[in-house]
């Protein structure tokens, strides 16, 4: 345990003290963010913030994450969800890296990131099922499902769909960040029950890769609360949701992605539920604009109070994930 809390203050260490020169860096640079004319047109004062903040996540995460691995000897149990989230980021670096650096505001299309992430989630889905089988556990209860052969086209679909879900939820200042520290620590704390069953050294890996996360979006957020100073871009927001499906996978706990990624799930759900009324009611939308929060904007909520309302129904929903491990801790 308190080799998973060093992780975290560490990581945070290192995002807190670097996030300024990386804002520097990107403001002489011109790497700022892109705010499309359809959005919220209280979001065009952020045009022009440093985009790309996402690497110093990832950065933090992954070197904390290693160096306290290596002490506990689960370095090798760490390599397959690197692996997964930074593949996950790569994709959206490249998607940030054309808008930003190249100046060409489309960035990847829609079909070449989904084909990125589907190369991405059925490597880790087939490592999965190769190495520790098609049983996922079922919350508050110690039995599992196995899924035999549909394990693989369905956790590519999970992959591929939290991965995007986070993305979309990256829309305000210090939303996904703070949603993420919440989830991390519930991923960490799941890691750290599970480990009284068994010293196990992906759970050790888990536990130390949480808190990582934890501590490197907690630097962050200091940056990154309302009025923002940076934006983490695809390639924070990919990395993030990579992780954390990379981490419900390696333990079988991918009923536990509804409640700790309810929120990112949400972002996702709207947008499919706007578009499908869109077509079928021939140009009338059921929300303001999508991602839902997006919508709550345009009802009037603060970012702010947007903020605190999505990290409170994922502190609440958290609890309950912790709280349905407990049948096999």
């Amino acid at each position: 345990m308190l080799i998973a809390f060093a992780a975290l203050a560490v990581a945070l260490v290192i995002s807190f003290l670097f996030m300024p020169f990386l804002i520097r860096y990107l403001k002489s640079r011109q790497f700022g963010q892109t705010i499309y004319e359809l959005g919220p047109q209280a979001h065009m004062n952020k045009q022009g913030t440093p985009n790309m903040g996402g690497i110093l996540i990832v950065t933090a995460t992954v070197l904390s994450a290693s160096v306290f691995s290596l002490t506990k000897g689960a370095a090798w149990q760490l390599l397959p969800l690197l692996i997964a989230s930074i593949g996950a980021m790569a994709i959206g670096f490249r998607d940030d890296f054309i808008k930003n650096i190249r100046k060409n505001h489309e960035g990847l299309i829609p079909e070449q990131k989904l084909i990125g992430q589907v190369i991405v989630g059925l490597s880790f889905t087939v490592y999965c099922y190769l190495q520790i089988g098609s049983r996922i556990f079922l919350p508050f209860t110690a039995k599992s499902w196995d899924l035999g052969i549909f394990y693989i086209p369905l956790m590519t679909l999970v992959f591929v769909f939290v991965t995007n879900s986070a993305n979309l939820q990256d829309g305000a200042d210090g939303l996904l960040s703070s949603v993420s520290i919440v989830g991390g620590i519930a991923f960490g704390i799941i890691a750290l029950m599970l480990q009284s069953k068994g010293a196990l050294k992906v759970l050790d890996a888990v536990s130390i890769l949480s808190f990582s996360l934890v501590g490197a979006c907690s630097g962050f957020l200091f940056f990154n609360r309302y009025p923002a100073k940076i934006m983490m871009g695809d390639t924070g927001s990919m990395f993030i949701g990579g992780l954390f499906c990379a981490i419900a996978m390696i333990l079988g706990l991918q009923f536990w992605l509804i409640p700790i990624c309810f929120t990112m799930i949400m972002s996702s759900l709207s947008v499919i539920i706007q578009r499908i009324y869109f077509k079928v009611t021939h140009g009338k939308r059921i929300f303001k604009m999508s991602p839902i929060h997006h919508h709550f904007e345009l009802s009037g909520m603060r970012e702010n109070s947007i903020v605190v309302m999505y990290t409170i129904v994922t502190l609440v929903l958290s609890i309950i994930a912790v709280l349905a491990i407990m049948p096999l801790s």
